[in-house]
């Protein structure tokens, strides 16, 4: 297959590969992007294709892994290394900028777990903390299912009652 075929064949799948990349992406903009650096290997990898191959699947795992390649670096810059012994990779959740309204919104979401009955509020407090499932479920003497299903509960009526947050 020469270069113009191979660009032609290309060009027909277009429509599909935005489609999928905006079921990706859910950004036009993105999507757009995605789109054309598929194309962009594609026709730089050109070599590596075999007419016998079928050309949509293989466009469609280029786009696909260079979406999970691009989520990856993105997540990968936004998590910190914690220099302690044991060196948990954390995700960084921290806030530049406080303000009165973060304030007010933190401090209504502590009332709020604060409310919630014990059994439920101490295992979602560990969890929250940091604590593993079977870490919380040995330190309060619970079977770990039971430590899960709090946790669950916990954070269904906090997601009830912390509407106005969402």
């Amino acid at each position: 297959m020469n270069t113009q075929e191979f660009n032609t064949k290309l060009l027909s799948f277009e429509d599909s590969l935005n489609y999928f990349a905006l079921s990706l992406t859910r950004d036009t903009e993105d999507a757009k992007d995605l789109v054309q650096e598929t194309f962009l290997k594609a026709i730089q990898y050109q070599d590596k294709y075999t007419a016998d191959n079928n050309i949509k699947a293989w466009l469609f795992t280029i786009l696909r892994n260079t979406y999970l390649n691009q989520v990856t670096k993105l997540s990968s810059k936004n998590t910190v290394n914690d220099e302690t012994e044991d060196e948990y990779i954390l995700k960084n959740t921290m806030f530049d900028n406080e303000n009165a309204e973060t304030t007010i919104n933190t401090q209504n979401i502590r009332e709020t777990i604060s409310e919630l009955d014990e059994e439920y509020r101490i295992p979602f407090q560990m969890f929250v903390d940091g604590y593993k499932y079977k870490e919380i479920a040995e330190e309060i003497n619970l079977p770990i299912g039971t430590v899960k299903s709090r946790i669950f509960f916990a954070r269904r009526t906090l997601m009830e009652n912390l509407q106005d947050f969402r």
